[in-house]
């Protein structure tokens, strides 16, 4: 992204002084000149802003019960469950996927899926046995956990059942010895993870630690649970001060975060109901419905997603902003900078959704999530959001929406990002281009 910009701000011009107005020499389009109330988008904005109320409650309402975060009903994205990658996600006849569904389906014990259980600095682990012994056997009575195998042999339920053998010898080290636990539940199940803080929890005779697919996948969810909050902070503040600088209101900041984060609560949950419950099958490409979502997909497209949304918002307020400062006229500046923006957001986001759409293509699921979500995310974003919710609450919030308190609006008058001088009075509509739309 830095290379981009330094590239559009220094690159870009030159080539532009140098081609000069052979520019447009081959251009295939040609220029219209009509009024800028004749532009769609102008004509959306006006028609939202009529009736700001109806129009902002119906798309508020089905962004809410996409996401259901707010509201008690049951919406797709309160139903997400998490997991991670594995052969799953892999085209259901890759050899390593048929070997993973022939294990699950017709075995009891989760081979595949152990839960390590590692004792470093031991010491010799054979004058050690009747611990690692009792160890065992504890571990091996805890719910949901089909066998524990040891040096000293196996176990299940709290008694021995294999003596040790020559394989058994695996098990110890030179300084250690290390216990595998063998689960009858799946590692990502509420289960499973119950059996990784059992194990966890069970009183060793030494310092042990815990690993495998299911330790695996706990640790993970503790360091994104963790991290997340610090993330999402850094973003919002971050938001809210550029766009402060930029537009000098207090409102306008709180609606873009509000209104990204709500559109992508609804992609959420349509990524969960297309993908964690396992519709639409036929249209996105046949995939193994896991009755789970990889956690750091929908981390990676809030990232994604949250940075290209407020691209497109910086595009439109700076309009919106530039055009207000000229009229003091919230609602035709509204309309205007929709109609100026329209043309170049919407070509981005068929853009930038059209490379995102070829990830899911893929056969591999997660893939088939990112490029999916972020498509419907941007999409969502350049036309419910951007042609009706922003139109909407700018217009009720009239002035308000330029309102700081002084000491902020001070702060801003010294330090405020602003886009060539200063307006000091309107200037006449010939001489802003009203008679040419913005397509």
């Amino acid at each position: 992204m830095a290379f981009a910009a330094l590239s559009t701000l220094v690159m870009l011009p030159a080539l532009l002084a140098v081609i000069g107005p052979r520019i447009n020499k081959w251009s295939w389009t040609k220029q219209r000149t009509r009024s800028v109330e004749d532009g769609f988008w102008h004509q959306v904005a006006t028609k939202v802003m009529r009736r700001p109320v109806p129009f902002a409650s119906g798309v508020v309402v089905v962004l809410l019960v996409l996401g259901g975060p707010f509201l008690v009903l049951g919406g797709p994205f309160l139903g997400i469950s998490f997991n991670l990658a594995d052969e799953r996600a892999l085209p259901e006849d890759a050899e390593a996927h048929r070997v993973n569904t022939t294990l699950s389906r017709d075995y009891t014990a989760r081979e595949m899926e152990p839960v390590m259980v590692v004792a470093e600095g031991l010491g010799d682990p054979s004058a050690r046995t009747a611990e690692i012994g009792d160890y065992a056997s504890a571990l091996s009575q805890l719910d949901n956990v089909a066998r524990v195998d040891a040096l000293t042999g196996s176990y299940a339920q709290d008694r021995q059942v294999g003596r040790a053998t020559k394989e058994s010898a695996r098990y110890a080290g030179e300084d250690g010895t290390w216990l595998s636990v063998v689960p009858s539940v799946g590692s990502y199940s509420d289960e499973g993870q119950d059996v990784v803080r059992e194990v966890r929890a069970t009183k060793a005779p030494f310092d042990v630690t815990v690993g495998g697919t299911g330790p695996a996948f706990r640790d993970t969810m503790d360091s994104l649970g963790d991290r997340l909050p610090y993330s999402i902070a850094l973003i919002a503040v971050s938001t809210f001060v550029l766009l402060f600088l930029l537009t000098g209101s207090v409102l306008v900041p709180v609606k873009a975060l509000v209104l990204n984060l709500l559109s992508l609560t609804a992609t959420f949950g349509a990524m969960v109901w297309i993908f964690q419950d396992g519709h639409l099958r036929w249209l996105v490409g046949d995939f193994t419905v896991t009755g789970g979502i990889v956690a750091t997909t929908p981390i990676m497209m809030f990232c994604v997603v949250f940075g290209l949304s407020m691209d497109y918002e910086v595009f439109l307020l700076s309009r919106i902003k530039e055009e207000y400062d000229l009229t003091g006229d919230n609602t035709r500046s509204v309309a205007l900078g929709l109609e100026r923006t329209g043309c170049i957001v919407t070509a981005a986001a068929v853009l930038v959704a059209t490379v995102f759409l070829s990830f899911a293509v893929s056969g591999i699921t997660y893939m088939k999530i990112l490029g999916l979500g972020m498509a419907l995310a941007v999409i969502m974003d350049a036309t419910l959001v951007r042609g009706v919710l922003v139109p909407a609450f700018m217009r009720l919030a009239g002035t308000w929406n330029w309102w700081a308190p002084g000491p902020l609006a001070s702060l801003r008058r010294r330090f405020g990002l602003r886009e060539g001088g200063a307006a000091t009075a309107p200037a006449p509509a010939a001489s802003r281009g009203d008679s040419e739309a913005g397509c």
